[in-house]
């Protein structure tokens, strides 16, 4: 049997980041448990790829997401070209379509400098200007944010995982978790293979799995998930120039987890258009609809679960039509982006692209969870809905839930930092300075 000081569930980049500053603060064993022959193999790589400028967040509702995102952006970028990964400097384009998007907009604005990005860096366009950046983008205006960038984050969580196993974390690859047993001292882990571990401390970072892993230590029982996939479809070459720059349209219903359609530049050159958003009956249902048990199981989980409240919500069934039309007709899939680029044609896609899933949490209430939620047991910690803008503000936000397990006394033992690439105290000091 094997034992360690901290067991982190989940190899993806928000697992793989709390590997690394623990790594490099304090002198303990610490694992990372991964079901995957390699860290970041789902949402971590399945993903936009973009370093998200946090101007359409909330600075109160989502204070700390805003703020990891914000200050993540420059460790980002020093970690790239210290490790000469790929950053490729886009912008985004934010498009209104009418006039009351457009209040959004200027709503998005004054987020974005209470956010900490510089007025420099956001530019409030109106048509006119939009069609000189981009000629073939029409729209009735655009915030435009010059600092947005695309990366590759499988890329990154690989490159972080070395600095962490060189520190002295250890990556329990291909281990899945078939059960935990808890006690007051710890927990006793027991994988498929049925090979033992004993953890002093349990951090959740499981992703899409993160709500079974909690419900394993007796948490969030009251709490169920959905699962949606997003896909895209790829430009041909010849046509992956039409515009140069990210294109966001404003969301039509921000309650629901639910992306409006936009046009993505990838790290590799490839430009893409999506996301729908189907629901799939789980976290890595990435074509098709998976096996008929899984897929039964699911439909009950919904039709008796709090979930089946969002069946009566007729916007939300609205919704689920056109985002299943738009998996199975790539022509409603372009006509959703020809509202702001028309020059598009369905032909101009020939290969779909990478599908993604978000997973999102859904209340006793039958609502969607709008933030992350964190738990706690006496040995474990758990973060729940860690979604979109989480891989642009890992390594600020697994600091912080660092520090919080630092000041809840989850992390008793005496502090012996080791030479890292960023900073943990100082990201503290600005993480603090920013969110009074």
């Amino acid at each position: 049997m094997t034992k360690c000081d901290v067991a982190i569930i989940g190899g993806g980049i928000l697992g793989t980041s709390i590997s690394y500053w623990l790594s490099g603060l304090y002198d303990i064993k610490t694992c990372v448990i991964e079901k995957e022959s390699e860290v970041a193999i789902h949402a971590s790589s399945r993903n936009t790829g973009v370093v998200h400028s946090p101007f359409y967040l909330d600075p109160q509702k989502k204070k700390i997401l805003a703020k990891s995102a914000f200050l993540s952006y420059d460790l980002w970028k020093s970690f790239a070209e210290k490790r000469g990964l790929e950053w490729k400097m886009v912008g985004t384009l934010e498009v209104a379509l009418d006039e009351d998007q457009h209040k959004s907009l200027e709503k998005y604005m004054t987020w974005g400098v209470q956010n900490g990005i510089s007025e420099n860096d956001l530019e409030l366009l109106d048509r006119n200007d939009v069609l000189q950046k981009e000629p073939n983008v029409s729209c009735h205006s655009a915030l435009f944010c010059k600092r947005d960038a695309v990366v590759d984050y499988g890329t990154f969580t690989r490159e972080l995982k070395k600095e962490s196993q060189k520190n002295g974390t250890e990556f329990l690859l291909k281990h899945k978790v078939e059960s935990i047993q808890k006690n007051e001292k710890g927990s006793l882990i027991t994988f498929q293979n049925n090979e033992q571990l004993r953890a002093d401390l349990v951090i959740n970072c499981a992703g899409g799995h993160s709500l079974d892993i909690a419900k394993k230590f007796g948490l969030a029982k009251e709490y169920s998930d959905l699962h949606f996939r997003g896909e895209y479809w790829i430009a041909q070459k010849e046509y992956a120039n039409l515009v140069k720059t990210n294109v966001y349209s404003v969301a039509s219903f921000p309650d629901f987890p639910f992306l409006d359609p936009h046009w993505i530049l990838r790290s590799d050159g490839r430009s893409e258009v999506g996301p729908n958003a189907v629901p799939v009956p789980s976290s890595e249902t990435y074509s098709g609809y998976g096996d008929v048990g899984t897929l039964i199981s699911k439909l009950s989980e919904i039709v008796t679960g709090n979930a089946r409240k969002l069946l009566l919500n007729p916007d939300f069934i609205s919704l689920i039509s056109k985002e299943w039309l738009s998996s199975i007709s790539k022509t409603a899939m372009i006509e959703r982006v020809q509202q702001f680029i028309p020059k598009i044609r369905p032909a101009f896609f020939a290969e779909r692209g990478t599908a993604g899933i978000r997973s999102s949490i859904i209340t006793p209430e039958g609502t969607f969870l709008p933030d992350v939620m964190e738990l706690e047991s006496s040995n474990s910690y758990h973060i729940l809905n860690y979604n979109s803008p989480g891989a642009t503000g890992a390594p600020v936000y697994s600091a912080y839930v660092v520090k919080k397990l630092q000041e809840k006394g989850f992390l008793n033992y005496t502090l012996q930092p080791k030479a890292t690439i960023w900073n943990f105290e100082k990201i503290i000091a600005k993480l603090n300075i920013l969110s009074n």
